[in-house]
């Protein structure tokens, strides 16, 4: 994830803003077993990978809160908040 979001970092040259970058790899990350199976198609298939790539941009948009040790200490120690 540090990675997609460094590649965001040039944008400027690359046209891959988060959301791009999102929509791209939501469907490789965030793998459905539901919409690969034959009861998803057509426009249910389709709101399924938007929310997958709003998670995605999301997460890129934030990768530093994310993943930084700080919240892993936290989350380890077993605190309820993070201030």
């Amino acid at each position: 994830m540090r990675h997609l979001a460094r590649l965001a970092d040039y944008c400027s040259i690359t046209n891959m803003h988060t959301k791009n970058l999102a929509i791209v790899w939501a469907p490789n990350l965030l793998r459905s077993k539901q919409i690969e199976s034959a009861c998803f198609s057509g426009t249910a298939a389709f709101m399924e990978v938007r929310i997958q790539s709003v998670v995605v941009e999301f997460i890129l948009n934030h990768v530093d809160v994310l993943f930084s040790s700080k919240l892993s200490s936290v989350i380890r120690d077993g605190a309820g908040a993070v201030l």
